[in-house]
């Protein structure tokens, strides 16, 4: 794999990828009330435009990834890119919420091709060691920037421009990253050919049912008809897929590569971060609307500080690894997660304001973030082969949408039990243990980390075409 003119413009353009694919998120649900305004959709229809997405982007990026070392890292990136502006440039031009839906499906395709593609040519471009982890710092930076970054986006141009002007948005960015992709990336060799089909139908399938399962969680309760049955169907097309793992030739994700305890401790990390952090995010901006009487637009800038943390913080990450080394560091961001979760938990009361019970918690949990989210990501890749970085992309990413889900679905279910009552206390109350919940699951994450062990790397011959650290 080669770059074009200097590897910061690779990097420039993969960080601008993850705040796109993050941005989207947040940037589409703040445009849903005036979504079910134009379109006449009710509750249960607005929740599947931005569900859609999930579940798509959920269960298809480990396929992506996969697919990436087979086809081609750049192509697949762009292939992923491509459909996301498509999709998305469908989604403005929706005549109504079933049309919306469809195309919030499609681009959550594309954004699992993007994602995972983009994540391995960062592994690829950039080798094992301070490079990396620099390049690493950036995409966390990238994303907790992309959460407030769309909440604010998304309020600015719905009050200006209308709810379709954040999926033509998506459509200029996806074609002018496209177009910097062709100048700056070179394809790369492909790792093989065939896919394992049956691995592909089976594990998707199972991975889209199990998403489909958490995220109706929250709407229907765990114990509902489609909950469990999409669930069990999940299960049981995720027990199917490790039968024929076992069997094919060109397996999708090789028995071998599992084996690792390193990679599956990892893996898991990087699920518990997500299941303190982005129900966290919500339920924040949820607190400041719903108890302190924030309009939408204040309760997304309320994370802006949180935000500014995670960019001056993730550039730093690379030399507290050096420093302490990943196992160490990763221990102290999972510890100041819990400590900042727990804070803020405490913090919380129905007559408070932003500065009294959010801000400065929050500041501690904006330095959390990119130590634990950089350690993760740095562990979880850490054994992967040159051919394996789609694998080892999709992997991660993976564990880290599903973390997300399953993280929101427990934590806003804990945070509305026994909450009927409109009252500020009762909501306040509410809040408070599902975030009490999240600190629980940081504290479990500390407890792992601590026995977390890499494998020492073996020094590898200097190779033509290989990024030197960025300066």
């Amino acid at each position: 794999m080669t770059v074009g003119r200097t590897p910061r413009g690779a990097l420039v353009l993969l960080a601008a990828t993850q705040l796109l694919l993050i941005l989207d998120t947040a940037i589409v649900n703040v445009a849903l009330p005036s979504v079910g305004e134009d379109l006449g959709a009710g509750a249960t229809g607005l929740s599947w435009v931005a569900n859609a997405y999930l579940i798509t982007f959920g269960g298809l990026l480990l396929l992506g990834g996969r697919a990436a070392d087979l086809l081609g890292h750049r192509r697949v990136f762009l292939a992923g890119l491509g459909l996301l502006a498509v999709a998305s440039a469908v989604g403005a031009l929706a005549p109504d919420a079933g049309v919306l839906v469809a195309a919030r499906a499609a681009q959550g395709l594309g954004a699992a091709l993007a994602a995972a593609a983009a994540f391995a040519l960062l592994l690829v471009l950039f080798p094992d060691g301070p490079a990396r982890h620099k390049a690493l710092g950036a995409f966390a930076a990238m994303g907790g920037l992309g959460g407030v970054l769309g909440t604010v986006l998304g309020g600015v141009l719905t009050d200006l421009l209308g709810w379709r002007s954040t999926l033509w948005l998506n459509v200029l960015a996806a074609l002018l990253l496209g177009a910097l992709a062709l100048r700056v990336i070179a394809e790369s060799a492909t790792g093989g050919s065939g896919l394992d089909l049956a691995g592909a139908l089976t594990g998707t399938g199972g991975l889209g049912l199990v998403a489909y399962a958490l995220v109706g969680a929250a709407e229907n309760g765990w114990v509902s008809a489609p909950t469990i049955g999409a669930g069990a169907g999940g299960l049981a097309l995720l027990a199917a897929f490790a039968v024929v793992e076992t069997r094919s030739t060109r397996p999708l994700v090789p028995p071998a590569v599992l084996a690792r305890p390193a990679l599956r401790r990892a893996n898991a990390l990087s699920a518990l971060a997500q299941m303190t952090l982005f129900p966290m995010f919500f339920l924040v901006s949820i607190y400041l609307q719903s108890v302190l009487g924030y309009a939408p637009l204040g309760g997304g800038l309320g994370l802006l500080p949180l935000s500014l943390v995670v960019v001056a913080v993730a550039p730093q990450t690379g030399r507290l690894i050096f420093r302490l080394g990943v196992t160490r560091t990763m221990t102290l961001g999972f510890a100041l997660l819990c400590a900042g979760t727990l804070w803020l938990a405490l913090a919380l009361t129905p007559d408070g304001s932003f500065l009294t019970t959010v801000l400065a918690p929050s500041l501690l949990l904006g330095a959390a973030l990119p130590l634990v989210m950089v350690t993760t990501n740095v562990a979880a890749t850490a054994e992967a082969a040159p051919e394996e970085t789609g694998l080892a992309s999709g992997l991660v990413n993976t564990s880290q949408q599903f973390g997300s889900v399953l993280g929101l679905a427990v934590l806003v279910a804990v945070a509305t039990t026994g909450t009927e009552s409109a009252t500020a206390a009762a909501r306040t109350d509410g809040f408070r243990a599902a975030l009490l919940v999240g600190a629980v699951f940081a504290a479990a994450a500390t407890m792992i980390s601590v026995r977390l062990r890499l494998p020492t790397p073996t020094p590898a011959p200097p190779r033509r075409g290989r990024v030197a650290e960025p300066r």
